[in-house]
């Protein structure tokens, strides 16, 4: 549209500012706005230019201040108004993060748009915990799922293909429905011994790690100090951690709930 701004839909990546890619990080510095999601760290938040406005638009379990219809529309007004808008979401803005329908709407109404691909967090995360999400003779595949399900309503998903002992689980958004979650694996086949990798503010200062089992998951994870984002990493795999690597980060190291 003649006039009109532009939307760049960016990923921030799994939190540390070094994991953004060199293009995310140029085009926050030359935004006129940036509107932001709560799994953006703060650390990444302190990148923005002074100059710039910020608005907050991020979304909890239950508590969803702004719309997605709202949140497309001022993206969509932004524009409009000739600005340069940074849609900064964590990880990446095509997994689990409804960028696809912000471009949807932004198309409609004619605005420019461009997709700027961020680490997931399940990449990042596992990678920085010395997870390899495939490993020859123990995964041989790795699936992404949501926790996240509309209010009142369960989880519908294909219980019993996650619930194969070859294949690593990645479970984002998943805290508020984890014991739903393991019964359902459990009640499909995966064992109760598969090893779980809970983390906490992943690639942050601020993470911490709980390595349990999943018939111990729900409890280990109610006593956890946990607060911020929680990806599960579920699978065989998630007990190689300490043998992929032999990094000395500081990051804290819960142990699991066991009998």
């Amino acid at each position: 549209m003649q006039g009109s701004g532009q939307v760049f839909l960016v990923g921030a990546g799994p939190g540390d500012p070094e994991l953004m890619t060199v293009k995310a990080l140029r085009l926050i510095r030359e935004a006129d706005v940036v509107v932001y999601d709560r799994l953006v760290s703060a650390e990444i938040m302190d990148l923005v230019p002074a100059g710039a406005a910020r608005i907050y638009v991020g979304k909890q379990p239950h508590h969803h201040p702004l719309p997605q219809d709202e949140i497309n529309a001022l993206l969509v007004r932004l524009a409009l108004g000739g600005r340069t808008v940074v849609r900064l979401k964590g990880g990446d803005p095509f997994i689990f993060g409804r960028g696809s329908e912000e471009a949807f709407a932004l198309n409609e109404a004619g605005i420019r748009v461009e997709i700027v691909p961020g680490i997931t967090s399940a990449q990042g995360c596992a990678a920085a915990a010395g997870i390899p999400l495939t490993h020859r003779g123990i995964a041989n595949s790795v699936r992404y799922i949501t926790g996240h399900c509309r209010e009142n309503m369960a989880l519908d998903l294909p219980w019993s293909g996650l619930a194969d002992p070859e294949t690593t689980l990645v479970v984002y958004m998943g805290m508020a429905h984890i014991g739903q979650i393991v019964e359902q694996l459990a009640a499909h086949g995966l064992p109760g011994a598969t090893p779980v990798m809970a983390i906490n503010n992943g690639t942050t200062t601020r993470e911490r790690r709980l390595l349990t089992t999943l018939v111990d998951l729900p409890r280990a994870v109610a006593q956890a100090p946990f607060e911020g984002p929680v990806l599960f990493i579920i699978g065989k795999v998630a007990s190689l951690g300490a043998h992929v690597t032999q990094e000395s980060s500081g990051h804290e190291i819960l142990a699991g709930a066991g009998d």
